[in-house]
């Protein structure tokens, strides 16, 4: 089985590799891993970067597409046209429209939408273009894994619509328009492209984020501390799936 695992940036990357790896050092940045280790072997296509591992007997293809729609479905179709991936596992991190979401909670898509996407002149609901559909679901099967891995760690795991836009939405009012629009729950900038591709290719896909910026932050709220030790925590989650998609 291939499996790829994709991110947005390198630092949600980086911990997933030094799992894929164990003698990394866990402070590793992306470039001592490339210099350091004897595992993983990395090709550059269409200008970005896929580490290629095995573990227990599988082949890992792991990437960061940069940050946006674009990247997002071009690296997305590399993993599936180039190295025929046979499943896609996306971690990153989300805001949160929802109330109940909190920083630090970890969010599983069961469906995104592009909230960005706009014909409604022409008579379409937002989010929709002909031929295609407002709400791309996620596989239900790997949302049950998750699951059983939640328990197994003893994590909180929410589900819930996660909307995807070229935007970082920070005016509350349009946040509120997303929320009631779309009844979604976070907000981010690449899973609904992923959920497109692998959708339209028939490739099971699962979304993973963790919470960023909430209703309830405050200003100690140090962002790029938390995208370190949120990666971590999403890395081993992601690391834990792959072990019950194998076993």
């Amino acid at each position: 089985m291939r499996i790829a695992i994709l991110g947005a940036m390198v630092e949600e990357i980086e911990p997933i590799l030094i799992g894929l790896d164990p003698a990394l050092s866990p402070q590793s940045s992306l470039n001592e891993i490339v210099a350091n280790t004897k595992h993983i072997r990395v090709q550059t296509i269409a200008n970005n970067r896929y580490f290629q591992a095995h573990y227990k007997g599988h082949e890992v293809i792991v990437a960061y597409s940069k940050i946006g729609k674009v990247y997002a479905s071009l690296s997305a179709s590399v993993l599936i046209e180039h190295f025929k991936a046979d499943l896609l596992l996306f971690s990153g991190v989300a805001g949160a429209i929802n109330e109940q979401l909190h920083i630090g909670d970890l969010v599983v898509a069961t469906k995104l939408c592009q909230h960005d996407l706009d014909i409604t002149a022409f008579g379409h609901p937002y989010g929709y273009v002909p031929e295609g559909k407002v709400y791309v679901e996620s596989s239900e099967h790997l949302r049950l894994l998750a699951k059983e891995v939640a328990k197994q760690k003893g994590l909180k795991l929410y589900e819930g619509v996660i909307a995807t836009g070229d935007q970082f939405i920070a005016d509350p009012k349009k946040k509120e328009w997303i929320k009631n629009t779309f009844k979604a729950d976070a907000l981010e900038m690449e899973g609904a492209a992923v959920a497109v591709v692998c959708d339209a290719y028939d490739v099971p896909f699962f979304i993973l984020r963790s919470i960023s910026d909430a209703a309830d932050m405050d200003a100690s709220f140090d962002f790029d501390e938390f995208l370190k030790s949120s990666s971590k925590i999403s890395a081993d989650f992601i690391i834990a799936m792959l072990d019950k998609i194998i076993q």
